[in-house]
């Protein structure tokens, strides 16, 4: 009994051992079978996928496109900048690291605010944000001894837009500045990968496919915690391409110096092809301040200013344009009939519509007695434009100014420049659901009213006269000539030649209204004056303008081009609340004129580039100072 039982035990022990046996070579076959499976058949997936844990893709920026002046100088470059970058996902309490960072390095709140902004418009997890811009050496290497202690900062050298003029090119070449959120969700991403700036306004912004460039990329081998080991291959990305612009920037630091600490706005134009030559807005401001993000307390001062240097007058100015449209107007009266070249009007001061008591005054109190057009111009005679005015009537006169680029934004590369008022019976219909009455029509015949006009607009049509009625959209690059311009379908040629011999006469005619500023010339300028009323005086009130508070006084405006019969510049400017356009701003054109012609030779001599630094640096103290 005891035997049988301990076989049956011994049975039982054995057989479990071969159960237990059999088991665990079950799951060794069923382990070497997954072994094999893995090691066999799915290696290069595993594989692949150890490498990209290993191994990252990053976007390489591309240098964006330079831009130059006509004469090949740099107006917009890239310059090494030294940035500290940060991956926040490797800190635990990043105010704690951020505070220890701004511990060693001059880290001012403004640095504060832009780091903020860099944080809310980062586009993927692990992206370096920029903790500052544009590092010292001092604190590049405060940071670079302690670098080991924070794995996740880096100094790095990125290309960063500049500006060695940026306060005389701020207003036509506008700035970069970096992308915002709603940028950001309307580019495409791809190729704005590897960079963070966007060109914002002027031409930065007209070109900013062309100056972009085209991303590259790199491969790097990182460790366990997501540092930068190793590069392991690498494709270049392709620079932008450069923009060659018309505009000389020694021409344009002339244009600043003209105008000094007035407000105003002078645009120039080569009359052989309507590119810009220059263009000035005072005051202006540094463009550089926008490039790595402005602070708020700069910006608020910039937008505070009441001078608004931040606003683009050249562009977006809109100003009765005055006794300067008067020779384009008188084109169009003579081309509807409403007056010929031997229409005589005599004038006695004033002009009334029949069975109206109104007296619309000329700006000469007795009148300029029997006038023909070339007198009207040489002598800006009001009463005679009242006069062709009613006679013309406002349906023939827009549709004829139309043809001069009024009440239209300019096109090409001219960014947000505004389209003026060009007054119409539609227009006030639409605009003001009102009829047009007779008296509108009579005050739109010395440029004033509804009609308001760009400093930009008044230069493209007087390069339209100067180019003897072919009209040609202003354009600042040279990617931009594209065409040989439009004709103006009003008038005959002998009608354009006489009307820019009038011109001649404003400035070297006895009589002219700018003959001051033509004396002693020993070239020829035809030209236009303007002085514009900027509110209404009573029909027995006289304008006294030392009574006037200086922001009410009239503004002085000239228009004209030299040499008259082989013009190569034309020019159009405004100075606010600066008076007589014949005292005021015709002496102004005439330095210009002087410049461009005598000192420069129509611009086939360079520029003095210690001039051109000179003016940008007072430029910007001036905008530093501040305005009352």
């Amino acid at each position: 009994m005891e035997l049988s039982t301990g076989v049956r035990e011994k049975n039982l022990i054995h057989g479990r051992v071969l159960v237990a046996a059999f088991f665990s070579a079950f799951l060794l076959l069923l382990l070497l079978s997954r072994l094999i499976w893995l090691q066999l058949i799915e290696t290069e997936r595993f594989q692949t996928a150890s490498e990209a844990n290993r191994l990252q893709t990053l976007p390489v920026g591309p240098a964006r496109g330079l831009i130059t002046d006509r004469n090949g100088l740099v107006l917009a470059e890239n310059r090494p900048n030294l940035q500290l970058l940060i991956i926040p996902e490797e800190f635990d309490d990043l105010d704690a690291a951020i505070a220890e960072v701004r511990s060693r390095i001059d880290f001012s709140d403004g640095d504060a605010e832009r780091f903020a902004k860099n944080i809310k418009t980062r586009r993927r997890p692990r992206d370096p944000v920029v903790v500052k811009d544009d590092l010292s050496e001092s604190d590049t290497a405060r940071i670079a001894v302690d670098l080991f202690r924070f794995p996740g900062l880096e100094i790095k050298a990125r290309p960063t837009r500049y500006y060695p003029y940026g306060g005389l090119t701020a207003h036509s070449l506008g700035y970069v500045g970096r992308l915002s959120l709603h940028e950001l969700k309307n580019v495409d991403e791809r190729r704005y990968a590897g960079t963070d700036t966007i060109g914002k306004l002027g031409v930065e912004k007209a070109y900013e496919d062309i100056l972009l460039g085209q991303v590259g990329v790199e491969r790097v081998e990182t460790s366990a915690r997501g540092q930068i080991m190793r590069a392991v291959e690498r494709e270049d990305p392709k620079p932008g391409s450069n923009i060659p612009l018309h505009l000389d920037i020694g021409l344009t630091a002339k244009l600043y110096e003209v105008l000094g600490t007035s407000r105003g706005a002078i645009v120039a134009i080569d009359a052989l092809n309507g590119g810009i030559l220059g263009l000035a807005s005072t005051p202006t401001y540094d463009a550089n301040s926008f490039i790595g993000g402005i602070s708020q307390a700069e910006y608020k001062a910039l937008q505070s200013n009441r001078d608004t240097p931040l606003f683009n007058r050249a562009l977006r100015g809109q100003y009765p344009p005055g006794s300067t449209i008067k020779p384009m107007l008188g084109l169009v009266g003579l081309h509807y009939g409403a007056v010929s070249w031997k229409t005589e009007y005599f004038s006695r001061g004033f002009f009334q519509l029949p069975g109206n008591d109104h007296k619309y005054r000329d700006w000469k109190e007795w009148g300029h007695g029997i006038v023909t057009m070339d007198k009207a111009i040489i002598e800006s005679v009001d009463t005679y434009f009242y006069y062709m005015a009613n006679k013309l009537g406002i349906d023939q006169m827009s549709e004829g100014m139309k043809w001069f680029g009024f009440g239209r934004r300019q096109g090409r590369d001219v960014q947000n420049d505004s389209p003026g008022i060009l007054p119409s019976r539609a227009w006030k219909r639409a605009v003001r659901n009102q009829s047009w009455y007779q008296g509108e029509t009579v005050i739109s015949g010395i440029g004033q009213g509804f009609w308001v006009t760009t400093p930009l607009q008044l230069a493209a049509a007087t390069t339209a006269v100067a180019r003897r009625g072919n009209f040609i959209d202003p354009h600042f690059s040279v990617l931009e000539d594209l065409d040989a311009g439009a004709p103006v379908p009003i008038g005959e040629p002998i009608d354009w030649e006489r009307m820019i011999d009038a011109m001649e006469g404003v400035l070297h005619d006895q009589n002219g209204t700018a003959r001051g500023a033509g004396k002693g010339l020993n070239y020829r300028i035809a030209g236009k004056t303007g002085t514009v009323q900027i509110f209404s005086i009573g029909q027995e009130e006289e304008y006294e303008a030392a009574e006037i508070d200086e922001r009410l006084r009239d503004h002085a405006l000239f228009v004209g081009f030299a040499p008259a019969h082989a013009p190569s510049i034309v020019i159009a400017l405004i100075i606010e609340n600066g008076g007589s356009g014949g005292t005021t701003a015709a002496p102004v054109a005439r330095q210009i004129f002087d410049y461009w012609l005598l000192r420069r030779n129509e611009g086939s001599i360079p520029p003095d580039l210690k001039y051109v630094t000179r003016i940008n640096n007072q430029l910007l103290g001036y905008k530093n100072a501040g305005s009352q």
